[in-house]
Parts: structure tokens; C-alpha cells; sequence
């Protein structure tokens, strides 16, 4: 399977612009896991941790989140937090 786009910004930069397997992002209404091809999709999002997974098992990375939006389109996913830190 193709690869999924993520970009991840805050009000002060892009933190992460990469290629990855899949992304699991804690919405308002329980978390969610975005794959390529995932059909079109806007969600707010809660304060929790994003989960980047290099690998069908492979998490690359946790990364703590404040609030925000996410993206899902043609492009792949981005989420706009109000701040991100690694967990």
C-alpha cells in the first residue's frame, strides 16, 4: 500500500512533513487512524498523544498534542495543533 502524507503544524512552524504508514490522532469523538486513500475527513481534535507508525507495528514516534484540527484529502493528512511536543 502507498504510503500516507503527514504534515504536522503549530501556530509557530511545520514540525513534520513525512511519508509514513499510518497515524492514529485522538478526535473529539474517540481516536481515529488515518491510512492512504482514507476517504476525505475533518475532525476537531483533543489534547492527547499522535501516534506515527512507520510500519503496519511499528510506532515512530508519540507525539503530545494540544488541540487543533485534522485534515484528511486527496493529499494525505494534516493536523493543525495549537502546540506539540514529543511524548
Amino acid at each position: 500500500m502507498a504510503d500516507l502524507h503527514f504534515e504536522l503544524v503549530t501556530p509557530e512552524k511545520l514540525l513534520r512533513s513525512e511519508d509514513v504508514h499510518m497515524v492514529v490522532v485522538p478526535g473529539t469523538e474517540g481516536d481515529f487512524g488515518v491510512l492512504a486513500g482514507h476517504a476525505p475527513f475533518m475532525s476537531v481534535i483533543r489534547s492527547g498523544e499522535l501516534q506515527v507508525y512507520s510500519g503496519p507495528n511499528t510506532v515512530s514516534a508519540r507525539i503530545h498534542v494540544e488541540g487543533g484540527f485534522a485534515e484528511v484529502n486527496e493529499k494525505g493528512l494534516t493536523v493543525l495543533a495549537e502546540a506539540a511536543s514529543d511524548a
